[in-house]
């Protein structure tokens, strides 16, 4: 079923200035991406190029059935859950073609929001571990991830994937992580932040950084935003300061 759905639209960001970046930027469930792309255009960040695509309708085990867009399906946000594997499979894909058409010489990287984050993260698993679960490889190197609001898939297994690669455990030590989650998130708790960036720390990642907002809820703030921002420019090495604009 998962391989018949279909994606929705995608809007696309261009850079004010000098391209040399570009990110898939993943919305949560039940939004879509033109409303996370008009609110990426107003950031100070101008030689960033923005894809915002849009997940399928699918029905959604934590809504109970309910069909809404959704990177995969969820049957709950925690660690017993089992994971949609095809699902995950089918987005990571879909974003890795997003970005398999740009110049060779820009940084790609994704990032997203609630269920966009945590499809971000598997994209970063993938690309670890060099290919997705069913086997085909993984085609794209990944520059930065980014995470607001979400949550780690396949937390259970990661462990026993990356044991089986001696390339994924030399690949983890270097690839740009931040994680930003609220203390007073009511959708996705931030325990599930923590958990996520304390998993990623113990299996070798060490360019992780977790960013905690207090009283924040499921939502984002100028703070926030003002860290991602700053953290892409040092990271991607951006021509400027976000401070500049």
């Amino acid at each position: 079923m998962t391989t018949n759905l279909e994606f929705g639209g995608t809007h696309v960001v261009r850079p004010k200035g000098k391209h040399q970046a570009t990110i898939v930027w993943l919305h949560g469930m039940s939004d879509k991406g033109l409303s996370w792309s008009q609110l990426l255009e107003n950031l100070p960040l101008m030689n960033i190029k923005w894809i915002c695509p849009t997940a399928p309708t699918r029905p959604v085990a934590l809504l109970g059935g309910f069909p809404c867009t959704s990177w995969f399906d969820v049957e709950d946000i925690s660690e017993c859950a089992s994971d949609d594997l095809e699902g995950l499979d089918v987005s990571a894909a879909h974003i890795a073609n997003l970005l398999s058409s740009e110049p060779s010489d820009i940084k790609l990287g994704v990032g997203g929001f609630n269920i966009g984050a945590a499809i971000a993260l598997y994209s970063m698993i993938c690309q670890i571990l060099g290919q997705y679960r069913n086997g085909n490889l993984y085609p794209i190197n990944l520059s930065v991830v980014v995470g607001l609001s979400g949550w780690l898939p396949c937390s259970r297994s990661l462990k026993k994937w990356m044991e089986e690669s001696q390339e994924a455990r030399q690949r983890v030590t270097c690839l740009p992580i931040l994680l930003c989650h609220g203390s007073a998130d009511e959708v996705v708790a931030h325990g599930h932040g923590e958990k996520a960036a304390e998993i990623l720390t113990s299996l070798g990642f060490q360019n992780l950084t977790f960013r905690s907002y207090s009283g924040l809820g499921h939502y984002t703030i100028p703070e926030e935003t003002d860290e991602v921002c700053k953290w892409l420019t040092a990271m991607l090495e951006l021509e400027g300061n976000p401070s500049d604009s």
